[in-house]
């Protein structure tokens, strides 16, 4: 049941957010045994690919670079990932690769333009969420020079699958950098007890940032202009990432994109009934609920066009819903009438079923009720998608139509793509989520639990006045709302002046924008005009 996996796993909320397929199963069993065979730091093959009208001729390099779970253990690995002569792990490792210090091959893709002067092209680095996703679904449904096929709003037939050249590929603005998480991908985790030292908020942050820097390095890209791409959990782990790289590698960066934003875990729409009291997860998810009831045509009286709509229930949103659920058993009867009828008017839910929820609905419940009398379940990451509803009497969604559609194409189309386009991977298995075999991720930073990374990014911002956000989200996303990241950093401990240089765009798609095509253009605009107003100075 839905509800027991999220009491399950983290206390205040278990999101797996972006791996859509199954890093939401922490029960999986890692192998006893690696037994894939081994493969070169990196191989590098070319490409080209037309953007915009430019022919881009690109080589695309696949390969691991090792990071030590701490600063000075990392000081220890060459480059080419192998201890350096004389050094502590050159001395234990060989005795017993058990025992010795933890390190992770992270695996990672780079399409690089041929011929560019390194000062005078940007680099992004993009990586997924979860936490304890890999990277493929921002590599081949975003901005690389790929992308996977997935009109429409139905699950796709089995293969064969359909990939093709991006043409909305951002290596017309910017060289692109796919990373993979510690232990997923082709990457893997060595020493004792890794999973300790990189599953967690603050070790997962800190190897990517030991990774940036020892990329940086090996290709020469020191004075490019830096960019960070995380989607969903990615956004969390760019709040801490951006303030490590900054405070602890003196690296400023020149824009920092969010996908999909989460930062204040308190306000998960998914795992609201497990924090009573704390109602504004119902306030920021109720426009989620609108865009989806106007989307499925479920609304009473349907409105023309959706962001007008949606700009009215906000309003009511932060307004009479706000207040009304303040006020807790102090609502009269005639009160909560009024606003039942108001939530019907724009969820499309009957009256009766927000009375008895008490005017308040999580996630779940929104997704199995909304298309109940079809006997479909609306999906999380994407509600434009729907599909057969499995129990007609659970009170949660069991599973979530939009990733079921999509995610074999995905991994069977990245799986073919690395071997046979890349040439990496030869009997080595590709890690699409982490195989947590009973850890779980650590939610404590500096010694407290954390379920809000907004502080780092503000204290990044405000250290670094010149850095620019920009944030980005679907209407039809009930993973991660877009009214909640909009409140977030509306929240930010920031000045005023500085919350102007955070930048907003909304798509008509859900938690991948992406995978809409009339969507992928906007994307592409959007972050290639960011991209190119906030690396000028360097330029």
């Amino acid at each position: 049941m839905r509800s027991d996996k999220i009491a399950l796993a983290v206390g205040v909320c278990a999101l797996l957010l972006c791996a859509p397929l199954s890093g939401e199963d922490e029960t999986k069993k890692q192998p006893e045994k690696q037994t894939d065979k081994p493969q070169p730091t990196e191989v590098t093959t070319s490409g080209a690919v037309d953007v915009h009208g430019q022919h881009i001729l690109y080589n695309a390099i696949a390969g691991t670079i090792t990071v030590g779970a701490t600063h000075d253990q990392d000081a220890q690995i060459g480059l080419d990932g192998k201890p350096l002569p004389g050094s502590e792990l050159a001395l234990t490792e060989p005795k017993d690769a058990k025992d010795a210090p933890p390190t992770a091959k992270m695996f990672y893709v780079a399409y690089m333009k041929k011929d560019a002067k390194a000062e005078e092209r940007p680099i992004t680095f993009f990586y997924n969420g979860g936490p304890g996703s890999a990277s493929l679904w921002l590599h081949m449904g975003s901005l690389g020079p790929k992308h996977v096929v997935t009109s429409g709003d139905e699950h796709l037939p089995a293969a064969p699958y359909k990939m093709v050249d991006n043409t909305e590929s951002l290596l017309d603005a910017s060289d692109v950098v796919f990373i993979d998480m510690p232990g997923t991908g082709f990457g893997r985790l060595m020493g004792k007890d890794p999973q300790k030292e990189f599953w967690g908020v603050q070790g997962d942050a800190e190897a990517f940032a030991r990774f940036i820097v020892r990329f940086i390095t090996k290709y020469d890209r020191w004075n490019s202009p830096k960019y960070l791409f995380g989607e969903s959990y990615g956004t969390t782990r760019s709040a801490v990432l951006t303030n490590i790289l900054q405070n602890e590698y003196s690296l400023d960066l020149n824009g920092v994109i969010l996908l999909s934003q989460i930062f204040n875990f308190t306000v998960d729409i998914d795992a609201a009934q497990e924090n009573p009291g704390v109602d504004l997860p119902y306030v920021l998810g109720l426009p989620t609920y609108a865009a989806t009831a106007w989307y499925h045509h479920k609304l009473p009286n349907q409105p023309a066009a959706l962001e007008p709509f949606l700009r009215e229930v906000e309003t009511y949103a932060l307004g009479p819903y706000t207040t009304a659920l303040a006020k807790g058993t102090d609502l009269s009867d005639t009160e909560k009438q009024q606003v039942a009828a108001k939530l019907h008017e724009y969820t499309g839910l009957p009256v009766a079923y927000w009375l008895k929820a008490n005017l308040r609905v999580n996630g779940g419940e929104f997704e199995q009720t909304l298309l109940a009398d079809e006997n479909l379940t609306t999906g999380r990451l994407d509600t434009r998608f729907s599909g057969p509803t499995i129990d007609a009497l659970s009170e949660n969604a069991e599973y979530d139509p939009q990733s079921s559609a999509i995610s074999s194409a995905y991994v069977s189309l990245f799986n073919d793509y690395a071997r046979k386009e890349l040439k990496y991977g030869e009997g080595q298995t590709y890690l699409d989520s982490a195989l947590f075999n009973g850890h779980h991720w650590d939610w404590k930073m500096q010694g407290r639990m954390i379920t809000n990374v907004s502080e780092p990014l503000a204290g990044a911002m405000s250290m670094n006045p010149r850095l620019r956000v920009l944030v980005l989200g679907g209407y039809y996303d009930l993973a991660t709302p877009y009214f909640a990241a909009h409140y977030e950093d509306k929240h930010l401990p920031i000045s005023a002046n500085l919350a102007k240089n955070i930048e907003y765009k909304w798509f008509e798609s859900g938690h991948m924008v992406y995978v809409r095509d009339e969507c992928i253009k906007q994307l592409h605009d959007r972050v290639a005009e960011f991209i190119e107003s906030t690396g000028k100075s360097s330029r």
